[in-house]
């Protein structure tokens, strides 16, 4: 996080670029990587500013396939934040383009799912992931961006199951976030131990001990190498909801400590 923001304070403020195009791109996806380690981060208001610098640049000419990817980030952040309206808002509104590349297209189908979830409306929600789904059936094209290589059919589960656990469907969420989180191991981007960290906390809403025994014993070594504040926190309230359940065995509950004394340990700097 330190470092990212070291780069954009080295870049300094937007309005003294060269006018140049290709600096301008440059500038724009250093804002945006920044912007997205900001949103990892649990750094909301830092996240914001950078995407917003970044849209502008990217919107003066200086990099328009990168836009989308900008409000992608933002429409998930507000969806994060409990604000699904926002968050539909702008996914809604890149849907109303014309011509959007099949790929561009299932991501916000994905954000208006999870928004619409949220939100309470299971239809909707549904159908928008179902949408997603078959665009990601097709094949990818020469029009869908190069940033888009991340949203596979690994990355749709997961976001399908986290909309699932948003509706109170836990046995729907936790298949679909134990697809995803197999997945996070197999050269799928890092951040997906975030969908490892959702599943224990699914599945501690459902009062399966066993299983999320398993899930947070597969946590625990985990813990020092994750760099994802978002999955420390979802990890975090799983130990939470498993101090507070009845009924819970020793043996998760002493699993569950040992998570709890490795996110502490990971906060103060210790292990």
């Amino acid at each position: 996080m330190g470092a990212a923001l070291e780069a954009v304070r080295t870049v300094g403020d937007a309005r003294t670029l060269p006018q140049d195009g290709g600096e301008r791109a440059a500038r724009a996806e250093l804002f945006q990587v920044a912007a997205w380690i900001a949103f990892d981060a649990e750094r909301h208001g830092v996240s914001r500013r950078l995407h917003l610098r970044a849209l502008g640049l990217a919107r003066e000419g200086g990099a328009p396939t990168l836009e989308p990817l900008v409000l992608a980030v933002l429409a998930m952040q507000e969806e994060h934040l409990r604000r699904p309206l926002t968050s539909l808002r702008i996914a809604s509104s890149v849907l109303a383009r014309d011509g959007l590349p099949g790929r561009v297209a299932a991501i916000f189908h994905v954000r208006a799912g999870r928004a619409l979830a949220r939100m309470g409306n299971a239809p909707r929600a549904t159908r928008a992931l179902r949408t997603a789904a078959e665009l990601l059936a097709d094949r990818p094209t020469d029009q869908d961006p190069a940033w888009a290589w991340w949203f596979d059919r690994h990355e749709l589960d997961g976001h399908h199951g986290l909309a699932r656990a948003a509706l109170g469907d836990l046995d729907a969420s936790a298949a679909l976030l134990h697809d995803a989180a197999r997945a996070g191991g197999d050269g799928g981007p890092a951040y997906r131990v975030l969908f490892a960290a959702e599943l224990a906390r699914v599945q501690a809403r459902a009062g399966d001990w066993r299983e999320v025994d398993t899930a947070m014993a597969a946590l625990v070594d985990a813990v020092p190498a994750v760099g994802s504040v978002r999955a420390l926190r979802a990890m975090g309230g799983a130990t939470r909801l498993v101090e507070g359940g009845g009924r819970v065995p020793r043996r998760t509950r002493d699993t569950s400590r040992h998570l709890a004394l490795a996110l502490r340990d990971t906060a103060t700097g210790g292990g």
